[in-house]
């Protein structure tokens, strides 16, 4: 099996439940993505119903094609829709892939929903997709975004000058994270202990 055919599984704990998403997902997901607040580090712009659309189909395309594994997370608190979060750029004879496409809508943000959707990502990418390097890239300008990727213990490694257009003309330094297969048994002991982390990112 393929990377991404062993990644396209349900993952769960007694905070979230992710899971690839289906063409059912449409509503589910458009009422907490359609907040502009969400967007604005993002290299797309949803302001409308059809910029959502054309966000969700993209999202479905890539993962028929196995570009993408895209998940619908569900806050089990609540049992309601909170975001996304995929896994994609996965290269797996180079045993990385990255784990991105991440936004929460701003009702769950601050609530652990971002960092337990993280680890269940990371757990799954290191014991079933028996991965090497996991890694993250945002927006230079997103510190909120920066400052949770710390607190999940990733290393901040560099920043790519000029690294793609964004809406409205300005050109974003993305800065790169990355945690290794080494180094997740005492992340993820770390995360576990820690009872709750704070300053969750908009998107990453």
């Amino acid at each position: 099996m393929t990377w991404a055919q062993i990644a396209a599984t349900p993952l769960e704990n007694d905070h979230v439940l992710l899971r690839p998403i289906d063409p059912g997902d449409r509503e589910a997901l458009r009422e907490p993505a359609m907040d502009p607040r969400i967007w604005r580090y993002f290299v797309q712009r949803i302001e409308t119903d059809a910029d959502f659309d054309a966000f969700f189909d993209a999202a479905l395309t890539d993962q028929n094609a196995g570009r993408r594994v895209v998940h619908h997370i569900i806050d089990k608190s609540t049992g309601r829709t909170a975001g996304s979060m995929s896994f994609c750029n996965m290269a797996e004879a180079d045993g990385r892939l990255e784990i991105g496409w991440s936004w929460i809508g701003t009702r769950f943000q601050g609530k652990g929903v971002n960092r337990w959707s993280k680890f269940l990502m990371l757990e799954h990418a290191f014991t079933r997709l028996v991965a090497e390097r996991v890694e993250f890239k945002t927006d230079v300008l997103n510190l909120q975004a920066r400052r949770g990727l710390r607190n999940i213990g990733a290393t901040e490694e560099g920043t790519l000058r000029s690294f793609n257009p964004m809406p409205g003309g300005r050109r974003r330094d993305a800065v790169y994270y990355s945690v290794l297969r080494g180094e997740w048994p005492r992340l993820r002991e770390q995360l576990l202990l820690r009872p709750k982390v704070i300053h969750q990112p908009e998107s990453v």
